[in-house]
C-alpha cells in the first residue's frame, strides 16, 4: 500500500470483526446483501450481482491508492459475513478519515452492530492513527444514517449541495458529519454505555 498510514489491520470486538476485504468474499458478500435486497436502496451504494465485479475493482483500486481501507464486517456468532464498511478519502497530511460506504444485512441493523463497528474503527483511527478528525457522509435522503450518526455523538458541520452525480445522472446533497480528537473521550464513554445495553 502507498500510504503507511493506513494499513491492513484486523479489529474485534465483543459483537463482530472487522477483517480486510478479499476477492474471495464476493459470494458471502452478494448473500448478506440479498439479506432485504438492500441494492434496492437507491440513496446507498450496495453491490448486487450486476455491480459486484465493480464495487470490488473501486474498493481495491481506492485501498492500493492509499485512500481507503476496507472491511468486511463478520458476526462473531456465526462467522458469517454481515456487511461492509471502510475508511475512505484519507487525507494523510492533515491526519482526517472519512468511515463509510457501510451496510449490513438487514437482519442485523438496530441490533448494536453499528455501534460496535463505529466504536472499533473510532477508537482505531483516534488512539492508533492519531486522527484529529473523523468524518461521516451520507445521502440528505438516507434519514436513518443521518440519526445513527447523530446517536454516535457526532456533530453536523454542514451539507453540501449538489454534492455528486449518481449513475442515473441525479445530484445528491450530502450531508457531512465530523468528530474531532478532542470529543473523542466524551464520544468514547457515551458509546461504551450504548454497547453496554446491548450485552
Amino acid at each position: 500500500m502507498n500510504n503507511p498510514w493506513l494499513y491492513e489491520t484486523t479489529l474485534k470486538g465483543d459483537l463482530v470483526t472487522l477483517a480486510p476485504l478479499n476477492r474471495e468474499h464476493a459470494d458471502a458478500l452478494l448473500a448478506a446483501a440479498s439479506d432485504g435486497e438492500l441494492w434496492n436502496l437507491w440513496f446507498t451504494s450496495v453491490p448486487s450481482s450486476n455491480s459486484i465485479g465493480a464495487y470490488l475493482d473501486q474498493a481495491f483500486k481506492d485501498q492500493s491508492d492509499g485512500r481507503a481501507l476496507v472491511f468486511v464486517v463478520i458476526d462473531n456468532a456465526t462467522q458469517k459475513i454481515i456487511g461492509s464498511t471502510r475508511y475512505c478519502n484519507a487525507d494523510t497530511l492533515n491526519q482526517r478519515v472519512e468511515i463509510g460506504y457501510t451496510w449490513y444485512a438487514k437482519s442485523f441493523q438496530r441490533t448494536g452492530i453499528n455501534t460496535e463497528c463505529k466504536y472499533l474503527l473510532l477508537t482505531h483511527a483516534f488512539e492508533t492513527l492519531d486522527a484529529i478528525a473523523v468524518e461521516f457522509r451520507t445521502h440528505w435522503h438516507n434519514h436513518a444514517s443521518r440519526a445513527a450518526i447523530a446517536r454516535l455523538g457526532a456533530k453536523q458541520d454542514g451539507i453540501l449541495r449538489n454534492h455528486q452525480k449518481n449513475a442515473e445522472g441525479v445530484y445528491r446533497d450530502t450531508v457531512v458529519f465530523s468528530i474531532i480528537d478532542q470529543e473523542w473521550p466524551c464520544v468514547k464513554k457515551n458509546m461504551e454505555y450504548q454497547i453496554s445495553r446491548y450485552s
